[in-house]
């Protein structure tokens, strides 16, 4: 069941309350009595999914799993260009003056 967020117009109390979707909103305040109950527009409740078994890889496909060990294996042993590029020039000057 959800929980909405009702404020009382005329004492000015604030609270929630759980109730069905299906349930009509409640407009008497339990504080004053008053007929001057408001449901708030809420900005609704992020979850967090807590505990193992909740990452997109628990998930992945056996062959999935495969395929992105053998890419990961075979760029491992590598740099990557930019890197390798720039650094073999400044070694390569580095020499030449000495």
């Amino acid at each position: 069941m959800p929980t909405y967020d009702y404020e009382c117009r005329a004492c000015k109390r604030s609270f929630e309350y759980f109730q069905s979707m299906s349930e009509s909103p409640k407009t008497t305040c339990p504080a004053c009595g008053e007929q001057a109950l408001a449901r708030l527009i809420g900005t609704g409740a992020g979850f967090l999914f807590k505990g193992s078994g909740f990452y997109i890889t628990d998930y992945r496909s056996a062959d999935y799993k495969a395929k992105a060990k053998a890419d990961a294996g075979s760029s491992s042993g590598g740099s990557s260009p930019g890197v390798s590029g720039s650094g073999s020039k400044e070694k390569a000057s580095a020499s030449s003056t000495k």
